[in-house]
């Protein structure tokens, strides 16, 4: 099997997925989860994702994916293509985290998704479509019932279909 290269990715019912260069919602066990995907592996994400950050996030890579020609950041791999940003990772696994146009651009390179559903509509500025299932199947969900005043939820994963 190739390396895994996975998109992560928290999206709400009506496809949000940010506001304001932020999530637009706070749910603790997703952020867990994040880490848990995301740890060990090259994350490529877009330039406003990596300024989203709270700072570089420990035991990851950060591979940043820009048109931009004159952009660094320290810690951050500045890469201009979705084969340049794949190469640069070498073997290891990936993880896609966003936005939404670095998600399509990489997303026929994907081999897996690990989505967190956020069950509202969500008032932001970004969003995604929701993913073809002609293209990917659910393998598995684990789904929360809200609680604390934060909304339901379902991490689900998914997974390419012989197919596509």
């Amino acid at each position: 099997m190739s390396r895994p290269v996975v998109i992560v990715v928290a999206r709400a019912s009506n496809g949000v997925i940010g506001k304001d260069g932020t999530l637009p919602w706070h749910i603790p066990a997703d952020l867990k989860r994040f880490k848990q995907v995301t740890g060990g592996t090259a994350m490529i994400m877009g330039r406003r994702t990596f300024d989203s950050l709270p700072g570089l996030l420990p035991g990851r890579r950060h591979i940043v994916l820009t048109r931009d020609r004159d952009w660094c950041a320290t810690g951050a791999e500045v890469v201009h293509s979705p084969d340049e940003a794949l190469a640069a990772a070498g073997d290891a696994p990936v993880s896609i985290i966003g936005g939404a146009e670095i998600i399509a651009l990489l997303e026929p390179r994907a081999n897996a998704v690990e989505l967190t559903e956020v069950h509202l509509d969500a008032d932001g500025d970004t969003r995604m479509p929701a993913f073809d299932p002609a293209v990917w199947r659910e393998v598995s969900r684990e789904t929360h019932a809200a609680a604390d005043g934060r909304p339901a939820f379902s991490f689900v994963r998914l997974e390419r279909t012989a197919a596509a």
